[in-house]
């Protein structure tokens, strides 16, 4: 028995021996790991050439599409020179006050392989050079195309290969609720991208523009995203991002972006024909009230008066007169201002439409021809 537990002690001894010059001199062999100063550590990594499929809910796939397409838009332009530099005695006291570049910044979104570019016309007006940005970091001189101040559009046109182009989606189909994105470069920061829901269409009456259609959303937009994209999932274009509702000058939720459909005609009708034809009736309207109603002593709940009509306009000649509400142009009906005005310009200038007017107590149906809307001379902002 003595023998036995002699050789089971001896054997105990040589393997927990053998235990430690292993451990000790080759510790992988047992799995332990490697013990060290400043050597390596082992970590667990993906494989360079593996890339992350999106997941349910992520937006990745849409920004992927469209955001090559978005570009940075860099503006200067020389400050007006102080009429009184030339004078000694200013010169003397004050010093020489030369001019002064002033810089601006803005996105834009290609929209053709041939390097037509939309934007805000305020991006670009005034400016004396305007400089593209694209995402691969290729920088490139644009020309204006056209403007058009009424949408607060501009087309640009640059002259480079391989273009990323976004595809146009269909504003008309959005609904309150869905999901998208904006693309910009707020703040010069780089291109940053931010997603939230459609908050309201059909926004107008802001007093931003002459014609305002706004897509509203939630989606962070600031300083330096006017004349980004605004696209839905798939990555499509649903509008042209131009400005915020705010207190400090940045993003509180409130933003508004000119949807694709008008952006569309904008840049159809500059690049073919050098400015956008707008119809044009000529008459004054006025938001319809109770006042006024009495005043011209018609009975309506819905529509726009009209208080006055330019003699030998396309609406005397059809027969409209101060006091008629219009209540319907061309199948589509108005509740105000905004609406009228809108309806109106989308009416081609020397094509008869249909308006429906209510005179007192009476409902007409007038054939009116619009003209072409003159264009509107604006001080330089």
């Amino acid at each position: 028995m003595k023998r036995l537990w002699l050789v089971f002690a001896q054997s105990v001894t040589v393997l927990l021996a053998a235990y430690f010059v292993v451990a000790t001199l080759k510790p992988e062999w047992i799995g332990r790991p490697t013990r060290g100063g400043f050597g390596s550590v082992s970590l667990i990594e993906a494989p360079a050439s593996t890339s992350t499929a999106p997941v349910a809910g992520s937006f990745s796939a849409a920004a992927r599409q469209a955001s090559p397409a978005v570009v940075s838009i860099n503006t200067s332009k020389m400050a007006a020179r102080d009429p009184r530099s030339n004078d000694p005695w200013f010169r003397f006291f004050f010093g020489d006050q030369g001019s002064q570049t002033q810089a601006g910044l803005g996105s834009g979104v290609i929209v053709s392989p041939n390097g037509y570019i939309l934007t805000n016309n305020h991006v670009v007006e005034g400016a004396d050079a305007i400089e593209v940005i694209l995402t691969d970091s290729r920088h490139v001189t644009a020309k204006v195309i056209g403007t058009d101040p009424d949408t607060d559009l501009a087309v640009l046109k640059i002259d480079l290969d391989k273009l990323p182009v976004i595809v146009l989606g269909n504003s008309d189909a959005l609904l309150v609720g869905d999901q998208v994105l904006a693309i910009g470069n707020p703040f010069g920061v780089g291109q940053t991208v931010t997603s939230g829901i459609v908050s309201a269409l059909g926004r107008n009456q802001l007093g931003i523009n002459t014609f305002e259609n706004f897509i509203q959303t939630d989606a962070a937009i600031n300083p330096g995203n006017s004349g980004g994209a605004l696209v839905d999932v798939n990555g499509n274009l649903m509008g042209i991002n131009t400005a915020i509702y705010s207190r400090s000058g940045g993003s509180m939720g409130i933003g508004f972006a000119i949807p694709v459909a008008t952006a569309k005609l904008v840049l159809e009708g500059i690049v073919t024909e050098g400015q956008v034809r707008r119809g044009w009736i000529g008459v004054e309207p006025n938001e319809l009230s109770p006042e006024l109603a009495e005043t011209f002593g018609v009975k309506a709940d819905q529509g726009v008066i009209i208080t006055g009509v330019l003699q030998n306009g396309p609406a005397a000649k059809a027969g409209i007169r101060p006091g008629d509400v219009i209540t319907n142009v061309a199948s589509k009906d108005v509740h105000n201002v905004s609406e009228l005005l809108s309806s109106v310009a989308a009416l081609k200038p020397g094509t008869t439409a249909t308006f429906e007017v209510l005179r007192q107590s009476n409902k007409l149906s007038l054939e009116v021809t619009p003209g072409l809307r003159p264009t509107p001379q604006r001080p330089t902002r």
